[in-house]
């Protein structure tokens, strides 16, 4: 996948050891566009942060989730209606249930490192 995709990071932290922060800072440098979510924060790196997903402009390709099932399933039915192709559920952040119901609504859903995934092309 060489093609330059936005990306928006829910639970993304401007804490510079904080791996949706080390993900934010590579797919910049890599040419994507990326969208922070957090309410906590107003800019990450530079960039303008959103409060909610329903912020998000249109047209957003990956959902990049770090954040544990619990917040997850409290923003279950914004990510539901979000509209975005593919779910990328980081290490720690894994939902059973919210994959499934993901899954059901024909969207592209993933368990792996977003990061790893940057690195090999694969976001």
């Amino acid at each position: 996948m060489d093609a330059k995709n936005k990306v928006a990071v829910l639970g993304a932290s401007d804490n510079p050891d904080r791996y949706s922060n080390m993900l934010i800072k590579r797919l910049r440098g890599k040419g994507h566009e990326v969208f922070p979510i957090n309410p906590a924060h107003s800019t990450i790196d530079g960039l303008t942060v959103f409060r909610t997903l329903q912020d998000l402009p249109p047209g957003i390709d990956v959902l990049s989730v770090y954040m544990n099932a619990s917040r997850s399933d409290a923003l279950a039915e914004a990510i539901l209606a979000s509209g975005i192709p593919r779910v990328i559920f980081n290490p720690g952040a894994e939902n059973g249930s919210l994959e499934e119901r993901l899954k059901a609504k024909g969207v592209q859903v993933e368990e792996a490192c977003s990061l790893v995934l940057s690195g090999i092309g694969q976001l």
